[in-house]
């Protein structure tokens, strides 16, 4: 699925006056018989969203994966035995390529359809708003954010709460 969206401008430029889009992929599967989950639309926006101050062209596959197969990933990928509610595996780069050329195809998003029902039911959350949260989530430890210490953490937080504000979900914080 490809879909152009609009870059930001500069401060003070309109988009339409700019007229400057880039190309945005998201490939979206899904191996989970789970039902309510968004639909491929709906993640295109949710990564556009998390995206918007890229300027350079860009991939990302997001799977949805059952319980077993999130548990499998978090174990052989984080030791974890657990299903979790996303796993992000950003793209290797290639060596010798320079830090300031950004890489089109960004990663992989894994995101577990049950867990992520019921977090949103734990949390009184509406399923497509902890969908959305996750997925931008996701996307940011692709472009490098982490939250491995508590300033960290405030940044990524406080940038997952703006995006999601600009889609009119509330901070999931």
């Amino acid at each position: 699925m490809r879909a152009t969206r609009r870059t930001r401008p500069p401060a003070g430029a309109d988009r339409a006056e700019r007229g400057m889009s880039i190309e945005l992929e998201v490939n979206v599967s899904y191996a989970t018989a789970r039902t309510g989950v968004p639909s491929s639309a709906s993640f295109r926006k949710w990564v556009a969203a998390a995206l918007e101050e890229r300027e350079a062209p860009a991939s990302v596959a997001i799977r949805i994966v059952a319980p077993d197969e999130g548990r499998e990933l978090n174990r052989t990928y984080r030791g974890k035995d657990y299903a979790t509610n996303v796993l992000s595996f950003p793209a290797e780069r290639p060596e010798g390529l320079p830090a300031d050329i950004a890489l089109p195809d960004l990663g992989d998003l894994v995101i577990c359809a049950d867990v992520v029902a019921r977090e949103a039911a734990e949390q009184g959350k509406k399923p497509a708003d902890h969908y959305a949260h996750l997925t931008v989530h996701g996307v940011l430890h692709l472009l490098g954010w982490d939250h491995q210490d508590d300033d960290e953490a405030e940044a990524m937080e406080s940038r997952e709460s703006t995006i999601l504000a600009g889609l009119g979900i509330a901070d999931p914080y």
